[in-house]
């Protein structure tokens, strides 16, 4: 009797891969400024944008790698990017970022395009986010809020997505502003409706005064629901921390290839794709060094260049898993055109979280990956740059087995084996065996209790007198 296949059940990283592919941009939505309030206005995708930068400190190429960076983040947030442009300032201009003069070239540049918004490489402030809105007639948005919404398109877990939505309305809330009046209505007096009575007349809230009420209400709420969540993770975390396997955490810039790494060492079938901010919550993984030791490897959300602070601050879950590390796998894009400044932008973020909880900084080791994209010239210029690093390619294999016992030297065995013959009158001694050790092999004989085991070394130093020889 024949039956009939079975479908094949695609895995969970294969769905998010398939989801993540099919979620695109609607073509043709308008971005015309309206009578809108913020909130709404967040509901409003981008579509063809144009690109500027102020270029105040550094060479050219750096003002060019960073818009370039820009361009990419837009890209993963699914627009299209028309032009990009960049000011050479001492500093951004206090009113419009890059001055009425500038402004105007730029609406000029928004009407010959088509473009419907700006997207600015910098954190605005409120006040030249409006200045500058108002000068090119369309929507206008920093890097910032641009790294908030890929977050918000990528977070799948309920505390990945309370988190993003936390650090989405900290951005928001002093940026909470409407177009034309809808913002200044009062909801008080007549404005209120003829059924309110007395008592219910007179200035009332204003919509915004309302709408930040609210928004604060909710990220109270978020606060209480992200401290629940952290509450389980910190569980799971100690249960990993009393084990005895090592614990590593990889970190690295994004797009740097650090789930492919994490893949190839372990075996996992985590979601691994092309894209900045692929990942946005830790996943950990176990293996084993080839001596046998156990570790946990942990992948974290990438780092960017300026990252936001409220992200740091909705993340600090993620880059807990920094602080616990017994070693850092530091992944690095080898075939990047600027890796060092990837390298020093990742480490300024370690700095400030080893920082803030006061702990010595774990161990890092440099893994530089892709080294099948690279070319011959950047591979020696990183060679000789980063002399200590190891040279992978998680997608070939390349390097991998030298990655694993660089790993394995930096992480120094808290266990070691023993082969001991316990008399039987040490009974305690052979319990402690079974407790704190992994034992592979009892024999009884006629002077104890032979056992072969991996053990703490504390108990391996009180077994050397009953070592079996």
């Amino acid at each position: 009797m024949t039956h009939p296949e079975q479908p094949v059940t695609p895995s969970t990283g294969e769905l998010a891969l398939e989801d993540r592919a099919s979620l695109r941009r609607v073509a043709g939505l308008s971005t015309e400024l309206t009578d809108v309030t913020e909130v709404e206005y967040r509901q409003l995708r981008l579509e063809r944008v144009v690109l500027v930068g102020v270029w105040t400190e550094g060479s050219a190429a750096d003002a060019d790698a960073s818009l370039t960076e820009l361009a990419a983040l837009a890209e993963t947030a699914g627009s299209e990017v028309l032009e990009g442009l960049i000011q050479r300032r001492d500093k951004p201009d206090p009113s419009t970022y890059i001055g009425s003069g500038k402004a105007q070239e730029l609406r000029e540049i928004v009407l010959a395009t088509g473009a419907d918004t700006v997207i600015c490489d910098g954190e605005l402030s409120p006040a030249q986010l409006n200045s500058l809105e108002k000068v090119v007639k369309v929507k206008v948005i920093d890097r910032t809020a641009l790294i908030l919404d890929i977050f918000a398109q990528h977070a799948t877990s309920r505390e990945g997505k309370a988190q993003v939505s936390l650090a989405q309305m900290e951005y928001m809330l002093p940026r909470l502003r409407g177009w034309g009046e809808s913002m200044s209505r009062q909801a008080g007096g007549r404005a209120g409706g003829a059924g309110g009575g007395v008592g219910t007349r007179g200035p009332g809230e204003t919509k915004i005064e309302t709408d930040r009420r609210r928004i604060r209400e909710r990220m109270a709420k978020l606060r209480r629901e992200i401290r629940d969540m952290k509450k389980i993770r910190d569980t799971q975390r100690s249960r990993r921390l009393s084990s005895d396997a090592a614990s590593v955490a990889i970190v690295g810039y994004t797009n740097a290839g650090k789930s492919s790494l994490l893949n190839a060492l372990t075996g996992a079938g985590v979601l691994v794709e092309n894209a900045l901010f692929a990942t946005l919550e830790p996943t950990t993984r176990r293996g084993e060094f080839d001596d046998g030791r156990p570790f946990v490897l942990t992948d974290t959300v990438g780092f960017v260049r300026h990252l936001p602070t409220q992200l740091v601050e909705a993340f600090r879950s993620t880059l807990e898993e920094v602080v616990d590390a017994d070693l850092l796998v530091h992944v690095v894009d080898g075939s990047d055109e600027h890796p060092l400044a990837q390298i020093n932008a990742v480490r300024q973020v370690v700095n400030d979280v080893v920082a803030e909880y006061d702990i010595a900084q774990p161990p890092e080791l440099l893994v530089v990956n892709k080294i099948d994209a690279a070319t011959d010239l950047g591979l020696a210029a990183l060679r000789r740059a980063l002399p200590d690093a190891v040279f992978v390619s998680a997608r070939t294999g390349d390097g991998l087995d030298r990655l694993r016992s660089r790993m394995a030297e930096m992480i120094p065995p808290t266990d070691a084996t023993v082969d001991v013959t316990i008399p039987y009158d040490r009974g305690e001694l052979v319990a402690r065996v079974h407790a704190e050790g992994r034992v592979d092999a009892t024999e009884h004989t006629a002077d104890g209790t032979r056992i072969k085991a991996r053990v703490p070394m504390a108990l391996a130093a009180s077994l050397n007198e009953f070592a079996t020889f």
